[in-house]
């Protein structure tokens, strides 16, 4: 019976420390509203990896789950698109991104179905900030709004979908050119 004992509280501990660590690593979020389709629908369940930052800056491309910074009371969902020093130019539909006086491109986005129908030009994104926005561009509440999201507002990086089952896989994160990010 003593064998029996020491067995079992060794095995909830040790279930305790792994599902402490899991919480601490991963967090599920729900997909709000038709700011990320078609990447993401309404409803759509996602695994958020939360320690990623610690290890490394946030991409561009990366599609990330935040608190937003005007103190709506919901996580927000969407796309880092500007990284700290440069601005973002959005006009005829296509997204720019200009670092410093000279340098300027536009942003090859695969994942948007429908171009914005709105132009937009921003400041120079602070440090420790980013630019981001929904994939549905028409439909998002985002940095367009003048807002640029704080690094420490980010919860983390969509990581993988897990319901419903025909959506599961890994979240659909676009890497850019390191050149350019």
């Amino acid at each position: 019976m003593k064998t029996f004992l020491r067995d079992l509280v060794t095995t909830l501990a040790l279930a305790a420390i792994i599902y402490a660590g899991l919480q601490a690593t991963f967090q599920t979020f729900v997909v709000d509203g038709p700011s990320m389709r078609p990447t993401f629908q309404h409803g759509q369940r996602l695994l958020v990896n939360k320690a990623v930052y610690r290890f490394r800056e946030p991409k561009r491309g990366e599609v990330i789950v935040f608190h937003p910074p005007n103190n709506q009371q919901n996580d927000y969902i969407k796309r880092i698109i500007g990284l700290p020093g440069e601005s973002v130019e959005i006009s005829e539909g296509r997204v720019y991104i200009h670092r410093g006086n000279r340098e300027v491109w536009p942003l090859d986005e695969p994942y948007i179905r429908e171009e914005t129908t709105r132009s937009f030009w921003g400041d120079v994104i602070p440090k420790d900030e980013y630019f981001v926005l929904g994939d549905n561009r028409n439909n998002s509440e985002d940095s367009r709004a003048g807002w640029t999201l704080p690094r420490q507002n980010i919860i983390g990086k969509a990581f993988l979908s897990i319901w419903p089952p025909e959506k599961w896989g890994l979240a659909p994160n676009y890497l850019y050119e390191e050149a350019r990010s």
